[in-house]
């Protein structure tokens, strides 16, 4: 169960890295505050997009426009006048009365005539301003209505951009005592004529009817340590100043209202000119163009009209938010969604670019933003900035994920194949389509001469180290060429030139990385010798010619690589090759140019190959190469008493046909003089046995040759070439190679 639990781990690593990470982020930033700013115009939009309400028929408000105040030549309204537009409106016989203006003026006429009215109107509210600024200070109250206790406090909540998007209840005055608001006093006063008082609950929330109304907590909704005092809920707007019904002040002063218009309603009266400054930003100013503004006497209204509504039941008491660990775990549930859905891509096995992630995150988005907006029609405000912040955090979070762990395959992938080709297999669009073109490409094969007899005598481990330190400095020789290796195949290389990258210089550069390869080989042997390792030697085969490239094989497994009879032919001519020899063929000479030196060349007639074809003897190249393999001067010691030896003639790497005697004439450091009476054709690869004592208590080993086709110097003796490592080294292992020396060097 343990392990099926890790492998379940292991399967959804990312996503259980991501999403606590990336949740953690986004609400300490959102707790720091810093999203608010981006919250607020959201939920502004929500009330630009939400279906218009109709016009609640409980208010009406008269308004004081700038026609208004041109009419009346003055501003503000005398007592004379302000006391002839309530008498108006108080004939009309409404529920309340809200004198959104501010009276706390010198005696001047008509005031006995104001006051008067103000104390034989009971459901007159006025205002006064409690709260003071750094460019506001408090403003009194009529006297005579604040002694029969008919003000309400007109302030207005501002957020840090300016908005409005909070009512009051009530709030503190300097005194300490509380104030109620002008709109809850006035909705109060409306809801007595019902039977109804406020009453305060066992958690002191006020209560109106059947109804609570919570009060707003600093950290509600995506409001952070915001400023709570007095007693605030969150507006629920019910809409512009077209959603209530409007006169003029010059309409109700020339008479011209409808009877009835204001009975039994809640009148404001208040300024809606620009002149008289007494307009705010709220959610409905969010705006592409020059946002506009609201009346305070509007915003009054809404508040009036949402307290009115909540208490009949027709709308919630105010907008409701989730506590902050729901909040919590709805950040953290669309942080998973965001990395599920971009963990999930990651299994796509069609090749190509996968736009479905990014699309999947996009459609994720539009249903958190479609969700919050339908949960907003129904009353509640949830987050949206930080759950969308945690989707696309998630999923940028994972896809970044990916791509690093797609650049440590890349890496990886590096190692078993050169970056040019994991470039071609990933980075162009048909790069993993099967199939493949015809195209020129130089095929590099080299392989390690005798290294089977080595690796039979060795431990595995030390065979494994010296093909890693032979396949890391040929590796890194070949690298410095550009080449392409195709593949180890045991101790040998292929390597392509050409493919998937043609340059006008394949050949010339294959030639000169064969050399140096070459070159390389002594500090390979050295570090072999470093290290108690046989020597070993390697012999090259090149070809030049057309060959399909393209990924080869199924779609659940493939291989690019190369494929024609121009291949063959390479392994062919490297099959010739003997110890530190490089062979290439016509195509490759011709396409080189004069650049390759030779040294001499010969003719052969490789199995598949219908007519003889020409090998060259690479020793060197020059131009910006300037790359020379040391010449061999071989000196052949003849032997006083001929080795006796037994030989067979091997087909590939295995021993046919019949066994034949002969004897080694004269040695030199790699090669020897062959007598025998059969017939060898030059390039014939021997196993020889050697029919001599042992020295002391030594075991001898089988030895491997090539038949060179340079003339020996004994008259019917052939010249043979001992395959691996010079003799007196321990490529045909150290017993022979102490049995060889000790007859060479005899008297």
């Amino acid at each position: 169960m343990w392990k099926a639990l890790q492998q379940k781990i292991w399967q959804w690593r990312g996503v259980m890295i991501a999403v606590p990470s990336v949740t953690v982020v986004v609400l300490s930033i959102r707790a720091l505050g810093l999203l608010q700013a981006l919250e607020f115009p959201v939920l502004d939009q929500f009330f630009l997009l939400r279906p218009q309400e109709s016009i609640d028929p409980r208010i009406v408000i008269v308004e004081i426009n700038e026609a208004d105040v041109q009419k009346v030549g003055h501003w503000s309204l005398t007592d004379a006048e302000l006391a002839g537009l309530l008498e108006t409106i108080k004939q009309q016989k409404p529920a309340a009365i809200g004198l959104d203006l501010y009276r706390d003026l010198p005696v001047e006429p008509g005031h006995q005539t104001l006051n008067k009215l103000f104390a034989t109107t009971p459901n007159l509210i006025g205002v006064q301003k409690v709260g003071s600024s750094s460019d506001s200070s408090p403003v009194n109250p009529p006297p005579v209505l604040k002694q029969r206790d008919q003000v309400g406090a007109n302030d207005l909540v501002l957020d840090g951009d300016g908005k409005v998007r909070r009512g009051l209840f009530y709030l503190e005055d300097q005194k300490g005592e509380n104030v109620f608001s002008f709109g809850f006093a006035l909705a109060v006063t409306y809801l007595q004529r019902q039977g109804i008082e406020p009453e305060v609950t066992a958690t002191n929330e006020l209560k109106l009817g059947s109804t609570v109304f919570p009060a707003f907590r600093a950290n509600d909704g995506s409001y952070v340590k915001a400023q709570a005092d007095g007693y605030q809920i969150l507006l629920n707007y019910r809409g512009t100043r077209q959603h209530f019904q409007t006169v003029t002040l010059a309409d109700v002063l020339d008479k011209k209202v409808a009877p009835g218009l204001m009975r039994d309603r809640i009148v404001l009266i208040g300024a809606t000119a620009e002149s008289l400054k007494d307009l705010f930003y709220v959610p409905y100013s969010s705006s592409l163009t020059a946002p506009t503004r609201m009346a305070g006497v509007t915003i009054h209204a809404n508040l009036i009209s949402q307290i009115l509504s909540a208490a009949s039941g027709e709308r919630m008491p105010t907008l409701r938010t989730w506590s902050e660990p729901l909040e919590g775990l709805w950040v953290l549930a669309w942080a998973t969604i965001g990395a599920i859905l971009s963990w999930r891509q990651r299994y796509s096995t069609k090749p190509g670019l996968h736009p479905w992630n990014a699309v999947s995150v996009l459609l994720a988005a539009s249903c958190l933003a479609a969700g919050s907006y339908a949960a907003f029609l129904q009353g509640w405000w949830l987050p949206v900035v930080p759950p969308l912040l945690s989707l696309m955090g998630s999923s940028i979070a994972i896809t970044g994920y990916v791509a690093r762990s797609a650049a440590d395959l890349r890496r990886t992938f590096g190692r078993y194949l050169t970056d040019e080709v994991v470039a071609s297999l990933l980075e162009t669009p048909s790069g993993l389509t099967l199939g493949g073109e015809r195209r020129k490409v130089t095929i590099l094969i080299s392989d390690l001469r005798g290294f089977s007899a080595i690796s039979e005598r060795l431990p595995p481990e030390q065979v494994v180290t010296i093909l890693n330190l032979y396949l890391g400095v040929m590796s890194d020789t070949i690298t410095r060429y550009n080449g392409t290796i195709n593949e180890f195949i045991g101790d040998g290389i292929f390597v392509m030139f050409g493919a998937p990258v043609y340059r006008d210089d394949d050949s010339e550069r294959a030639v000169a990385c064969a050399i140096a390869m070459q070159s390389a080989m002594s500090e390979v042997n050295q570090q072999n010798q470093q290290q108690g390792l046989p020597a070993i030697e390697m012999g090259i085969g090149i070809n030049t010619g057309e060959v399909v490239v393209g990924n080869i094989g199924s779609q659940r497994r493939a291989k690019y690589t190369v494929i024609g009879n121009h291949v063959n032919l390479a392994a062919r001519i490297e099959s010739y090759t003997v110890g530190g020899q490089i062979l290439i063929s016509e195509g490759t000479f011709s396409d080189a140019g004069d650049l390759v030196k030779v040294d001499g060349h010969i003719q052969v007639e490789p199995k598949g190959i219908k007519e003889p074809i020409t090998l060259y003897n690479v020793s060197g190249i020059g131009g910006k190469h300037n790359l020379f393999l040391p010449e061999e001067k071989e000196e052949f010691v003849t032997l006083t008493a001929a080795i006796p030896v037994r030989y067979t003639v091997l087909e590939g790497k295995h021993a046919v046909g019949t066994l034949f005697e002969g004897t080694l004439v004269s040695l030199s450091d790699k090669s020897a003089e062959l007598r025998s009476t059969h017939f060898l054709t030059p390039l014939s690869n021997l196993k020889l046995t050697l029919l001599v004592p042992p020295q002391g208590n030594l075991d001898l080993d089988d030895l491997y040759a090539k038949v060179l086709n340079r003339a020996a110097t004994q008259p019917d003796c052939v010249r043979i070439r001992f395959t691996g490592t010079p003799i007196r080294f321990a490529a045909l292992s150290p017993e022979v190679s102490v049995a060889l020396d000790h007859l060479r060097r005899s008297p």
